[in-house]
C-alpha cells in the first residue's frame, strides 16, 4: 500500500453542505443565519474577545514579568558532547549543524561544561561558561571567542 492508494473509511468523509443554492436544499435564501439580526448579516459577528460589554478575559486576569526585547538566545553545546569529533578539529556553529549537534545558530553558540571532554579541539563560539574553558583546555584545546 503507498501513500496515494490511502482511502478514507466508508462515512469519514462527508460533503459540505452547499449553502445558498435554492430552497429545495434547506440551506437556501438566508443560508441557515436566520432572518434578522447581527450575525445574519455580511461582516457580521463581533470581534475576537469580545464578550457583550463584559469585561474580556484578556483584560480581567492581571498582567505579569516583562519582556526583553534584546534578549539573545543561544545555541547551547556541552563539551561531552564534543567527543563526536576527531582531535585536533576546528570546531564552529556550522560543524556543530552538520552533525545535528544544534537546529540553528539563533543568536550565536555558546559552550557549557557539562560532561568530560577527551581530545584536544579547538572551539570557536561567541561565548563559553567558565567550566567549559576549563574543560578545553585541561585536554590540551584551545577555546576562541568570535
Amino acid at each position: 500500500m503507498k501513500l496515494h492508494e490511502l482511502k478514507a473509511a466508508p462515512g469519514a468523509a462527508k460533503a459540505p453542505k452547499r449553502k445558498g443554492r435554492g430552497t429545495a436544499t434547506g440551506q437556501g435564501k438566508t443560508a441557515g443565519r436566520g432572518m434578522n439580526g447581527q450575525n445574519s448579516r455580511s461582516g457580521g459577528g463581533v470581534r475576537i474577545g469580545f464578550e457583550g460589554g463584559q469585561m474580556p478575559l484578556y483584560r480581567r486576569i492581571p498582567k505579569r514579568g516583562f519582556t526583553n526585547i534584546w534578549r539573545v538566545e543561544y545555541a547551547i553545546v556541552n563539551v561531552g558532547d564534543l567527543n563526536d569529533f576527531e582531535a585536533g578539529a576546528e570546531i564552529t556553529a556550522e560543524t556543530l549543524r552538520e552533525k545535528g549537534l544544534i537546529k540553528k545558530p539563533l543568536g550565536g553558540l555558546k559552550v557549557l561544561g557539562n560532561g568530560t571532554l577527551e581530545k584536544s579541539l579547538t572551539v570557536k563560539a561567541n561565548k563559553f561558561s567558565k567550566s567549559a574553558v576549563l574543560q578545553i583546555e585541561k585536554a590540551g584545546g584551545t577555546a576562541e571567542v568570535i
